[in-house]
């Protein structure tokens, strides 16, 4: 129609088109008003016809009826749209409002398709169109994954800074716990130091009570290395090991030779056992700190006349070490609990870290650890590590 004729040549995407062309493109034109608000099609709408916007403004939406619809863009004065479902002959991918009250001219299927068929200046056009909305589409998306990727950093920062102050946080509460329970451990080998020192000076000329008095100090003076060697470990965290050659034999003697008599004082038995003959490849040290730790554990679970037996054996890959005694069990909660820093059920003392110093030392190792216990029946740990060549 040759009222459109004017505004026809006016659209960019047609400066191509003769003046015989406008005017074939304008008698297949019909004009029809969109109110704001009003539905121009919907999505997975079989397309019908080709758009071209002669006043206002639409809105094209995705999921526009679903609960999280997004805005894909936006035509105004000039712009071609609903070609793309002509061309492909598949259901609309979006849906189309009138964002205000809009005039739009279209053309229906059949004319679209043979004016697209008979003129190739008509043809480009399209592809034009077609061109610019996917460049448009193309710096939207771009602009759209840029903010959404500075949001993310800055979300990632904010997360990062609130992990640090959650970390900061539960190391000064740890920091307070480990601070009490080692206080009070320390005061405790403090004051017997303290107080059989004045003994021996006191006795100084007693030959007997003299060894007696430093027998006791040299014990509570390992006491004290022990509560600093956990103290150390626990706060290095990862372990380095210091690996070398070593006869098990030499370990039990060595468990013997510090908690044996312990053990005999308190009328508790203490019995090892060992069926490895071949060398083995450990951190001796932190193996020694190993042994100690679940030793001493038995020994403070142990009533007068209860056992523990430390039996070592292998198989064809592992060493392993059972820690079998005969003391007052654990239920289950005390076993998920065990391996905790600080958590100690022990009414004699200790920091609350030797079984984390325990795992983590054995895990060191490449090994495993498995308890087994029952209330009034005893307690089972076995440490299994991996035959090292």
């Amino acid at each position: 129609m040759e009222q459109f004729l004017p505004f026809l040549r006016e659209v960019y995407f047609f400066k191509d088109l003769t003046e015989d062309e406008l005017n074939g493109l304008s008698g297949v034109c019909h004009a029809t008003q969109y109110p704001k608000g009003t539905v121009v099609f919907t999505e997975q709408a079989r397309a019908e016809k080709f758009f071209i916007v002669m006043s206002g403004r639409v809105e094209v939406w995705k999921d526009y009826y679903g609960p999280a619809p997004d805005l894909l863009g936006e035509h105004g004065v000039g712009h071609l749209f609903g070609e793309m479902g002509l061309i492909d002959d598949l259901p609309r991918s979006a849906t189309v409002i009138a964002a205000e009250d809009s005039k739009l001219l279209y053309v229906t299927r059949e004319d679209f398709l043979a004016t697209a068929a008979s003129n190739i200046n008509f043809t480009k056009a399209i592809i034009r169109s077609l061109s610019a909305m996917i460049r448009t589409s193309n710096e939207a998306f771009v602009n759209d994954l840029r903010q959404r990727n500075l949001e993310l950093q800055r979300t990632n920062q904010e997360l990062k800074a609130a992990q640090q102050e959650l970390l900061r946080r539960e190391r000064l509460s740890n920091l307070g716990k480990f601070s009490s329970l080692i206080l009070h451990d320390i005061r405790n080998p403090i004051s017997i130091i303290k107080g059989y020192t004045e003994l021996i000076h006191m006795n100084a000329d007693d030959t007997d009570k003299v060894r007696k008095y430093c027998g006791v100090l040299m014990n509570e003076t390992q006491r004290l290395h022990s509560i600093t060697n956990e103290m150390l470990d626990y706060s290095r965290g990862d372990i380095r090991l210091d690996l070398s050659v070593v006869q098990l034999d030499e370990l039990l003697s060595w468990l013997q030779e510090h908690i044996g008599k312990a053990f005999s004082d308190q009328d508790k038995q203490l019995v090892l056992e060992n069926e490895v003959q071949r060398p083995v490849l450990l951190d001796v040290a932190r193996m020694q700190r190993v042994f100690l730790n679940v030793s001493e554990n038995a020994r403070k679970a142990l009533n007068p006349g209860g056992r523990l037996k430390v039996r070592a054996y292998s198989t064809e890959k592992n060493i392993c070490i059972e820690f079998a005694d005969t003391g007052v069990g654990m239920d289950d909660d005390t076993i998920h609990s065990m391996f905790e820093p600080f958590f100690s059920k022990s009414t004699m003392g200790g920091t609350g870290l030797g079984m984390v110093i325990v795992k983590t030392v054995v895990q060191a190792h490449g090994g495993t650890i498995d308890v087994r216990s029952e209330i009034d029946q005893g307690t089972t740990i076995l440490l299994t590590l991996p035959l090292l060549a």
